[in-house]
């Protein structure tokens, strides 16, 4: 559990009340819009999903999977996931009612301070170039901007256009992720 001013950050628990949280986070088509999948119809998607995705591939590969609650509500009202895989892809939801209050950028300092502990070099985070709120979250913790993609997103079948954020943990400016950059070839580096 890491806590901070105003949040407690804990890791996301097969309970019920972590399940019907999920499954509001998850339900939402405002808080999923720029998100890979779709917004989830019941809370056994929501099962599912914390079956699939956190469980299985958070704890098989390094990651963690954090659920976001307000100090005075043990209810989580967002998450923040960071993939154990080489991209170390950091990722977050909010409830929309939250928004704009600075809880996610709160969570994620905490999040990056703990990962530094724990001795992770860097850290990357994708937003598609409309989701400018999140863009700006990654601009607030520090990362910065590397390059821009376009992907055919799935399952959703839209081509997106990514731009990518790293933050290196332990101060090694020369170390860029490439892997999208190589993987996709319509790539470049926007004047931001």
């Amino acid at each position: 559990m890491i806590e901070t001013k105003r949040l407690i950050i804990r890791t996301v628990e097969k309970t019920e009340i972590d399940l019907n949280a999920l499954y509001t986070l998850l339900s939402d088509e405002e808080v999923n819009k720029y998100l890979p999948w779709y917004p989830i119809k019941d809370k056994d998607e929501a099962k599912q999903f914390y079956e699939s995705q956190i469980e299985s591939n958070y704890q098989k590969q390094g990651g963690y999977y954090f659920v976001i609650c307000l100090k005075e509500n043990p209810h989580p009202v967002g998450y923040i996931a960071v993939s154990g895989a080489k991209s170390h892809d950091f990722g977050y939801g909010l409830l929309k009612e939250y928004w704009g209050l600075g809880l996610v950028t709160e969570a994620s300092e905490a999040i990056i301070d703990f990962l530094r502990i724990q001795g992770w070099l860097y850290i990357t985070a994708t937003h598609d170039i409309h989701n400018i709120g999140s863009g700006k979250v990654m601009q607030k913790i520090g990362m910065s901007y590397k390059y821009s993609y376009k992907e055919l997103w799935q399952p959703k079948n839209v081509e997106v256009t990514f731009r990518l954020y790293q933050l290196n943990l332990d101060n090694n400016q020369e170390r860029i992720y490439t892997e999208y950059w190589d993987r996709y070839s319509e790539h470049f580096i926007e004047d931001l």
